[in-house]
């Protein structure tokens, strides 16, 4: 029996680097039969859900760029609507002391009119006692007078 090995091992001759036989076509067509499985069991299910996965990011972001475009001008129009309000509140307070300077003008006016027209009042008052008080003054004096003419000329 070993002499039929050693028989088919001396047949057989080393070709060098590579041997051409019927093992390399074999070797061709499991290596095109594994891609072809591999590629249909791994690579495009991979493949599949790469692309979804980049299409989702691609979709969010261009989301993400308009949300942030609209959030940029929510945020210039609020901010135009706060400069407004508070120009309006300006306008409101520098009105309002306006007013509350003109309402403080009529009342010290009311107030200085109406101490005028009392202190006038009292001065017609016044004059007016003063005036009786000469009358009765002059009055008293004349009887007075008169009293001291007749006393005087009594006695004479």
């Amino acid at each position: 029996m070993t002499s039929w090995l050693l028989l088919a091992e001396a047949g057989a001759q080393e070709g060098g680097l590579f041997d051409l036989d019927a093992t390399l076509p074999l070797m061709a067509v499991q290596v095109v039969l594994l891609t072809f499985i591999l590629n249909s069991l791994f690579f495009r299910p991979v493949g599949r859900v790469v692309e979804e996965r980049e299409s989702f990011i691609t979709t969010s972001r261009a989301d993400a760029k308009q949300k942030l475009a609209q959030v940029e001008r929510l945020e210039a129009d609020l901010k135009e609507q706060l400069k407004d309000a508070r120009q309006q509140s300006q306008k409101l307070i520098q009105e309002a002391e306006q007013e509350m300077d003109r309402l403080y003008r009529e009342a010290m006016a009311m107030a200085t009119a109406d101490a005028n027209a009392s202190r006038e009042q009292a001065r017609r008052e016044i004059d007016a006692e003063r005036d009786q008080a000469v009358t009765k003054l002059n009055a008293s004096a004349d009887q007075l007078g008169a009293l001291i003419v007749s006393r005087l000329l009594a006695t004479s």
